[in-house]
């Protein structure tokens, strides 16, 4: 007896056939399957082929059966970078760049990650669980079935790991699949604002060893910036992560480009991540190596900025993410068709490129592609019913929730008004 029998589906499986993350053509491969249909058991995909054929096999042994209605089926979106657990909002920040002000302006002033430290500090584990339980399930209502959560907004060692508590419960108390990372070297805290090397000693020699010890996090960040941490500090904070197990994944290129994204030649990072002001350099760099390009267009949205250069990405040979870059400041959104119609129609991606982006690219950001990304037997049964037959409605009727209905493990987690 099957759990659940999808059927008369627009398939998109977007496979992961190749076992690694895509690159130029392999972009644009979707893998359809018209009027398709898959088998779920123990929240697995097990079987995969046309609804006729499946019928025949699953009809009278299966406990649950959906009709798609020619609706598109996608995989769940990835969403690879978040700050998606924070206390309280920064819509004056906002009104403040409206008004001409740069964001190192406003975080120099006191504003920006510094304000949202304020919060967290002032916040306890449950209270930051509860709030982050209610953003999961707006995830989940716009189609994203595993996110990537980051610390930083504690900026000392309890509220660091207060943060990375809090995602723990999230995780062990909802239905929700995020993949806790440790920034703690994500802004310079007020205190140590004269003394940056004792904070990054506090780095080092204190929170990595008991986040590696308590398994509160899976990869390890660093916000490398200009006037924040440097290449070197970046190398040496991240090396040291990557002594006790965890892995690598940067903030660069984002503001100034000082050499950060470089570091993938010498160090192994899952993904370097913004790549706003990206250089030749940098884009050899990562020609170089397996290290996903995560570009985050609401970032440049919301900061009115020039956009990562996703064609120049592409036609390196690189592989790209997208994601939402969720956080109060400079990212106030959860929702990932949002960031696919940005990519389509700001930075140069196809509907098909963007979607690989948003699915099986961005699970190999996270270290999660044999488990999720895609429709493929033995893998999560992760996945989203669109209102409409085509994933080309996510970025053609922008502005409005494209996702029906969003399932995790097999089991319906969200639905629209429309299902």
């Amino acid at each position: 007896m099957t759990d659940l029998l999808v059927i008369n589906a627009n398939l998109f499986r977007i496979s992961d056939n190749l076992k690694k993350p895509r690159t130029k053509e392999q972009l644009k491969e979707l893998f359809p399957i018209e009027n398709g249909a898959f088998a779920v058991n123990d929240g697995k995909f097990i079987d995969i082929g046309s609804t006729k054929e499946l019928l025949k096999k699953y009809s009278h042994k299966t406990k649950e059966v959906v009709d798609a209605k020619n609706r598109a089926i996608l995989p769940g979106f990835v969403d690879p970078h978040t700050h998606a657990l924070f206390k309280g909002t920064r819509e004056n920040e906002f009104k403040m760049r409206l008004e001409g002000k740069s964001y190192m302006e406003i975080l120099n002033a006191g504003g920006g990650i510094l304000n949202s430290v304020k919060n967290i500090r002032n916040s306890n584990i449950d209270e930051l669980a509860e709030n982050l339980a209610k953003r999961v399930k707006l995830f989940f209502v716009y189609g994203t079935t595993t996110f990537e959560a980051k610390s930083g907004y504690g900026l000392d060692f309890e509220n660091e790991i207060k943060m990375l508590e809090a995602i723990k419960k999230v995780n062990l108390e909802t239905d929700a699949e995020i993949i806790p990372t440790f920034i703690g070297a994500h802004a310079i805290p007020y205190e140590y604002r004269n003394n940056k090397k004792a904070y990054i000693d506090i780095i080092i020699n204190e929170m990595i060893p008991y986040i590696a010890e308590h398994k509160l996090a899976e990869f390890i960040d660093v916000f490398c910036e200009k006037g924040v941490y440097s290449a070197e500090e970046t190398k040496m904070i991240l090396t040291a992560g990557m002594e006790y197990g965890l892995k690598a994944k940067i903030h660069s290129d984002e503001i100034e480009a000082i050499g950060c994204t470089e570091l993938a030649k010498e160090i192994k990072m899952f993904s370097c991540d913004h790549l706003l002001k990206i250089t030749n350099r940098g884009l050899n760099a990562l020609k170089s190596t397996d290290t996903i390009a995560t570009l985050l267009p609401g970032t440049a949205f919301s900061l009115k900025e020039k956009y990562a250069p996703a064609r120049a990405i592409i036609d390196y040979g690189i592989a790209p993410a997208i994601a939402t870059d969720c956080n109060p400041g400079s990212s106030y959104s959860e929702s990932m068709p949002e960031i696919i119609t940005l990519s389509v129609m700001q930075m140069g991606m196809t509907p098909e490129e963007a979607l690989s982006a948003a699915t099986i690219n961005a699970a190999y950001a996270i270290d999660k592609a044999e488990h999720i990304g895609s429709i493929d037997i033995g893998k999560q049964a992760d996945f989203i019913i669109l209102n409409e037959n085509s994933y080309l409605f996510i970025p053609y009727h922008y502005g409005i929730n494209p996702v029906n209905s969003t399932y995790k493990k097999g089991v319906k987690v969200a639905f629209s008004a429309n299902n």
